[in-house]
């Protein structure tokens, strides 16, 4: 008699889990991101204008990398005009004597469209070296 007082039932455990409220509160947020987001302004950035730029006191020497490969330096101002084809090492020789005497000239570099990267970086890196500060490059404006 003992055993009828003391029988136990065996309950299994419920592996099972029920994702519907899950699936419920998903779709929910689901559809508030999709009203909300169109609704959102995007930042505004403030860029700076060109106009408010400082005027240039010294014209910059122009350097021109032409599609063949070949360079170009050239100087447009009151005081001097020149433009002469040159080679590498001869260019880099005229920047040092340049540097020399007006050690803040800017240099300006314009390549063609298809000159490749590499090389209007490789002639940025080298002035870097050589001391110039002012190193920019030109672009068409639309």
């Amino acid at each position: 008699m003992a055993n009828l007082f003391y029988t136990r039932k065996r309950r299994r455990a419920m592996a099972d889990i029920n994702v519907v409220p899950y699936i419920d509160v998903m779709l929910v947020l689901l559809v508030i991101f999709m009203v909300v987001a169109p609704m959102s302004i995007p930042g505004v950035v403030n860029l700076p204008t060109v106009g408010a730029a400082a005027v240039q006191q010294q014209s910059p020497l122009l350097i021109t990398l032409h599609a063949d490969a070949s360079l170009e330096v050239s100087v447009h101002s009151n005081a001097e005009q020149f433009q002469q084809k040159l080679g590498r090492t001869q260019l880099f020789d005229l920047l040092k004597q340049r540097q020399a005497r007006m050690p803040d000239q800017p240099v300006v570099i314009a390549a063609d469209k298809s000159v490749q990267y590499e090389a209007v970086m490789s002639i940025m890196d080298a002035l870097k070296n050589m001391g110039i500060k002012r190193v920019g490059l030109l672009v068409k404006s639309n």
